[in-house]
């Protein structure tokens, strides 16, 4: 019987076979042989990267226009878990180091998970997706969001570029938010830390601060990798909802 139940799994080429599978087990609920079950998890990932991938806002270029960059910008990126689904969209009591799409994944140490993480469905096609971070009875020292910034984007950031940050949050009572770049070359990483404090004039929930990697103690050579930690001060009893998170890289001017 798992012989045959082997030989219908065409991932791509039998959809209609995964279906009969999935309503064979719902009549008669009986254990499936682990090799199935890994071959339908490596399926769904695949099926969820494409659907992430394929978002018709992921198509669009950033989501931002050029006036609202800063004058010089070299390039802008947003994580994919605001410009696209991800799967699942909602979780509850994450582990620490639970993945959020292809580039973001939620840090902690609070021995009970006490958290809720769910990505909000956008009302309108040019909106963007928004991730609500809610915090219950957080017995940890610590909450983060990672997020990697792609390789492709590394090359010719060196000690003569700034990084920029927006962020735009809404949060249930004050918070305060902190964000960290890290800078790898070679066996090396340097991080610089800023607190996201007051928003910007005419805007709210606008935060901002800029990495000036010139005190970033970088060596003469490529940055070969790189994220950024955004980090939660006393998040017990609060929810967070992040609307918006842009990071953009310019020259340093010249003095």
């Amino acid at each position: 019987m798992v012989r045959r139940l082997l030989e219908l799994v065409g991932l791509a080429q039998a959809p209609d076979d995964w279906s009969r599978l999935a309503d064979r087990q719902d009549r008669r609920p009986r254990p499936v042989d682990p090799a199935l079950r890994d071959r339908a998890r490596a399926l769904h990932q695949h099926l969820s990267r494409f659907l992430h991938a394929s978002d018709p806002w992921m198509l669009r270029h950033g989501g931002v226009a050029d006036t609202d960059l800063p004058p010089g910008t070299e390039w802008h990126w947003r994580p994919g878990l605001l410009r696209g689904r991800i799967s699942p969209a909602a979780v509850v009591e994450p582990p620490s180091g639970h993945r959020l799409g292809q580039d973001a994944a939620v840090w902690h140490d609070c021995p009970h998970r006490a958290l809720i993480l769910q990505q909000s469905a956008r009302l309108q096609p040019e909106g963007r997706h928004a991730l609500r971070l809610e915090v219950l009875g957080f017995a940890g020292s610590f909450l983060s969001l990672t997020l990697d910034v792609p390789d492709a984007l590394l090359e010719g950031v060196d000690a003569e570029r700034v990084l920029q940050l927006d962020m735009v949050t809404d949060a249930e009572r004050p918070i305060r938010l902190y964000a960290r770049i890290n800078l790898v070359q070679g066996p090396n990483t340097e991080a610089m830390l800023r607190e996201l404090g007051h928003p910007v004039d005419g805007q709210d929930n606008l935060r901002r601060v800029e990495f000036d990697l010139a005190y970033a103690n970088l060596a003469n050579r490529p940055v070969e990798r790189a994220w950024l930690d955004l980090i939660l001060e006393s998040p017990r009893m609060n929810a967070l909802v992040i609307r918006d998170i842009r990071l953009s890289c310019r020259p340093r001017a010249r003095i």
